[in-house]
Parts: structure tokens; C-alpha cells; sequence
């Protein structure tokens, strides 16, 4: 069969030979993250003591100042470890001094229930027993 676009009388030239392929480029090298924030030493523990302040004052108040001192150590500020402190050493003044309050209401209540009573053991409606005297 003949081309009709060539004449008959030239042979049809093979097609080109494929260039050579290159081989693969190397893949580009991984994009790195940007580093991660430096952590400051107690913040964790910070915020733990600060939660606990409500709840465990004397634990939050110990655990305050250990995240205070890394902190400090490391140069860093500390705000929860701070305020954990305060808070925690403010409500044990207060419990101090409602248990003082407490205690003594107490105390004067019982030494009304034995004002103008002979001395000696009585029993209460209730089922509990006083000594007065």
C-alpha cells in the first residue's frame, strides 16, 4: 500500500529513534518543621497546682512553689505557679481561721449547755452523753 501523500517512488523513513530518557532527579529533600517551642521547666506543674488550689491547698501550695523554682531556674515566668501560691496560701489562712471560729463556737456552746448543772455525766435526747464539771 502507498502513502498518498508520498510518491511511490521514495521510501517511507522510519520513524525517529526515542532520545535516551534521563533517569530520575534525586527527590528533593523533606521540608524540616520549624522547630518546636521550648517548653518552660513547671508549666505543667503549674497548672496542675493552680487547679488543685482549690480543691488540695497545702498539696497545691508545695507543688506551686517546686513549678515556681524550675521556672525561675530555667529564667522563665510562671503565672499559674504564682497564682497557684497565693490562692492556695490564702484559702489555708482562711480554713485556719473558720476552724478557729469554729472551735470556739464550739467550746462556748458546750460550756452553755453545762452552765447551772451540777457536775457529772448526763445523757442527751438525742442518745449522746455530756460531762460537765
Amino acid at each position: 500500500m502507498t502513502d498518498p501523500n508520498q510518491p511511490a517512488d521514495q521510501p517511507s523513513t522510519p520513524p525517529p529513534a526515542p532520545a535516551p530518557q534521563q533517569p530520575y532527579a534525586a527527590a528533593p529533600p523533606p521540608a524540616y518543621a520549624p522547630p518546636a517551642e521550648q517548653t518552660v521547666p513547671g508549666k505543667t506543674l503549674g497548672i496542675v497546682a493552680f487547679v488543685l488550689s482549690f480543691f488540695m491547698q497545702l498539696i497545691a501550695l508545695i507543688l506551686g512553689i517546686v513549678a515556681l523554682v524550675q521556672s525561675r531556674k530555667a529564667g522563665q515566668k510562671n503565672g499559674f505557679a504564682l497564682a497557684a501560691i497565693i490562692i492556695s496560701a490564702v484559702l489555708m489562712v482562711i480554713g485556719i481561721i473558720v476552724g478557729i471560729i469554729l472551735l470556739v463556737a464550739f467550746g462556748a456552746g458546750m460550756a452553755a449547755i453545762c452552765d447551772g448543772v451540777p457536775p457529772g455525766v448526763y445523757e442527751l435526747e438525742g442518745g449522746g452523753t455530756i460531762t460537765c464539771g
